[in-house]
């Protein structure tokens, strides 16, 4: 398969337009950083709240139906961005998912929640596999990887700001604030976007130009993931990200509590979250430059296979700061090893099925994502957490070094 030649000398739209779609990307997911764990940060004090009569189950279908949501997003949008254009899309998404989250802190009870986080989902899906596609396109020949990876450090620079802001603000205003300060910087980035971010020029070529694979791929974006020796890994893409995904929702979700059941104090075990992220941050910066040298493929299947190890360390109880670095070691890799399979897809398919491809891995990838709160859950539910749960985490890190195996190399 033959990549398709860059459009960054043709297109005057893109070169007036790509010094703003790294930056803009990068926001727009650590906005939606911040919306996806923010429920984890809340969830312990909702799960001690008497008003809400809440247990581990009955937040494992809030935190189930938001992702649902987010898995038909992730499948729906990306094959709608190759159709109708990224630009209008992830304004629509950031927009959406913004005020649904806003509504959230208004939530009277959890069915009202669950419901919020549903459709809040369906936006919050589309923003990865555009932002993605987007970055991609726009990226320096030969540092696809990087550029890939930097941006996912969004992702986890909101999420740590969403720790930060639990220690800080749940106590004196409790847990709707942090929905409220979940939504102000789309005051700003909305309309950043609708003035700065660039259509993708690969889009803009093919609708111009009308040949017969563009309507080809309009008229079924998804049959082309099947097509000239892709289906295989496809499929391998698809099982290495629901290993992926269940590994970032589970610990993002479960992790401050599983840690409350190991005898943490909450305070505590929110900040061994933040550290989680802070190490997602550092992996991130350095699986993408190791990627760019040594191939993505087998920095992809190393980062899966440091992810085992260090997850099984976490089952065990050390002193002092030593649970800090265990915690910082399994975030170096865990969040890093997804966000390489997103960047293999970016490499490995044409930029006209790019939205699709990533739509598609991270869209069936968020079955694992439901898996992941659903396990820890029953986990908690049934007291053993600790220490199985991160057990359970390190064999399902194994599973997805072996669906990056299974990919192959490019045909």
């Amino acid at each position: 398969m033959t990549s398709e030649p860059t459009t960054a000398t043709r297109s005057p739209r893109r070169a007036a337009g790509a010094g703003w779609v790294r930056p803009l990307c990068w926001c727009a997911v650590a906005l939606e950083g911040f919306d996806l764990v923010v429920i984890g940060v809340v969830m312990p004090v909702l799960l001690r709240d008497p008003a809400w009569d809440l247990d581990p189950a009955g937040a494992s279908v809030v935190v189930t139906v938001g992702l649902l949501g987010v898995m038909v997003g992730a499948l729906a949008v990306g094959p709608i961005a190759d159709v109708v254009g990224r630009r209008r899309t992830m304004i629509a998404t950031v927009a959406g998912f913004s005020v649904l989250t806003l509504a959230c802190a208004f939530a009277p009870n959890p069915e009202v929640l669950g419901v919020l986080r549903f459709f809040a989902g369906l936006g919050l899906g589309g923003v990865l596999p555009v932002a993605l596609a987007l970055v991609a396109e726009y990226a320096p020949a030969g540092r696809g990887s990087s550029a890939t990876t930097i941006m996912m450090t969004g992702y986890h620079v909101g999420a740590v700001l969403t720790a930060l802001l639990g220690i800080l603000l749940i106590a004196p205003l409790g847990w709707p604030a942090m929905f409220v300060a979940g939504t102000i910087p789309a005051l700003v980035l909305v309309p950043l976007l609708v003035l700065r971010l660039p259509e993708s020029a690969a889009y803009l070529e093919r609708r111009a130009s009308g040949d017969s694979s563009w309507r080809r791929e309009r008229s079924n974006p998804v049959a082309t993931l099947f097509r000239d020796g892709l289906a295989r890994p496809t499929i391998a893409f698809w099982i290495a990200s629901f290993m992926g995904l269940l590994l970032v929702y589970g610990l993002n979700t479960w992790l401050p509590e599983i840690m409350r059941s190991a005898g943490y104090e909450l305070g505590a075990a929110l900040a061994l979250l933040l550290v989680l992220n802070v190490g997602a941050v550092l992996g991130l910066l350095l699986a993408g430059t190791v990627a760019n040298r040594i191939g993505v493929r087998p920095a992809t299947i190393a980062w899966f296979a440091a992810a085992t190890l260090f997850l099984a360390l976490l089952s065990i109880r050390l002193p002092g700061i030593g649970i800090y670095v265990s915690v910082l070691l399994a975030g170096l890799f865990v969040f890093s090893a997804q966000v390489l399979v997103y960047a293999y897809v970016s490499q490995l398919y044409p930029a006209g099925a790019r939205g699709t491809a990533l739509g598609t891995a991270s869209g069936v990838g968020r079955l694992g994502a439901i898996a992941g709160p659903i396990v820890g859950g029953a986990l908690l539910q049934a007291g053993l957490a600790y220490p199985w749960g991160f057990y359970a985490f390190a064999v399902v890190a194994a599973l997805g070094a072996l669906g990056v195996v299974l990919v192959g190399r490019a045909p």
